[in-house]
């Protein structure tokens, strides 16, 4: 079936192998362009490169900016994706770019079960990511900590003793993030809570990518009892840790894609709260 002067929507995760799957993605979109298509909109889950936002070390490209030049160049008219790591990558694009949000289908997820607010405590993995997990731990009507984070290289941090001070008394952590990729953050953040008479960890997470050491690291605290996540990521059988659960956030796209589609406003979807 021909495209010309249609209205196009392409949906491509930068999961790995990310840059076969980034190509594939461009490829796409000059396809569209080619074929005259009226709107092409770029469907992205996961958008891999949001870390890359800031030039903090001599001769590095800042690749999320790049990544955005380049999918305005293929042939996008409109992106849209779900928790940038990085919030100001929204702002890299030339084009109307859509940051959707996964917190209420996990919000809807936890309040499902009892919860006790003097038992229970959300926790944010460092102060960047305070305000999301504050947000969070309002929605499902519980307190909230912060740790204080100091990363030392990519693959590992410090967390400062802060967040044992302000978790004592409680026995069950939430630990809210936007991703999970070597899990180095999160883990040496839960090796604190237990420290602190944390006896239970729940990791929660929108992108769940579990890259390389992630699921011995997870394995190795008894602690950490269930790690749930989204399906923005794929991951084959040895990239997931015991006691995984996944849930969709496919009607989230699904409506957003209708209220595009409609010439509605996307930003409906979330009234009465902040993403």
């Amino acid at each position: 079936a021909s495209v010309r002067g249609r209205t196009v929507y392409i949906v491509q995760s930068l999961t790995p192998p990310v840059s076969d799957h980034l190509v594939e993605l461009l490829m796409m979109l000059d396809i569209a362009k080619s074929a005259a298509a009226r709107e092409i909109h770029a469907i992205i889950p996961y958008f891999s490169y949001a870390r890359s936002d800031k030039k903090d070390a001599p001769r590095i490209s800042i690749t999320a900016r790049l990544i955005a030049d380049l999918l305005h160049t293929a042939g996008a008219t409109h992106v849209m994706t779900m928790t940038l790591h990085s919030p100001q990558v929204h702002g890299f694009f030339s084009i109307p770019a859509d940051p959707l949000t996964a917190r209420m289908t996990l919000e809807q997820f936890i309040r499902e079960r009892p919860l006790d607010p003097n038992r229970d405590v959300v926790v944010a993995p460092d102060m960047g990511r305070a305000k999301p997990a504050a947000r969070f731990a309002g929605g499902v009507g519980l307190p909230i900590a912060s740790a204080d984070k100091t990363r030392i290289s990519d693959t590992e941090v410090k967390i400062g003793g802060l967040i044992g001070r302000q978790v004592q008394g409680f026995k069950h952590a939430y630990v809210y993030d936007d991703e999970i990729a070597t899990a180095g953050s999160v883990v040496e953040l839960s090796e604190v809570l237990v420290a602190s008479g944390i006896e239970q960890i729940s990791l929660i997470c929108t992108h769940g990518l579990f890259l390389g050491p992630a699921v011995e690291r997870i394995k190795a605290i008894p602690q950490i009892t269930e790690v749930i996540t989204t399906d923005t990521v794929e991951r084959p059988l040895e990239r997931r840790p015991p006691n995984l659960t996944v849930i969709s956030v496919g009607n989230v796209f699904a409506e957003a894609i209708r209220q595009n589609y409609l010439r509605r406003s996307i930003g409906e979807l979330f009234e009465g709260m902040e993403t």
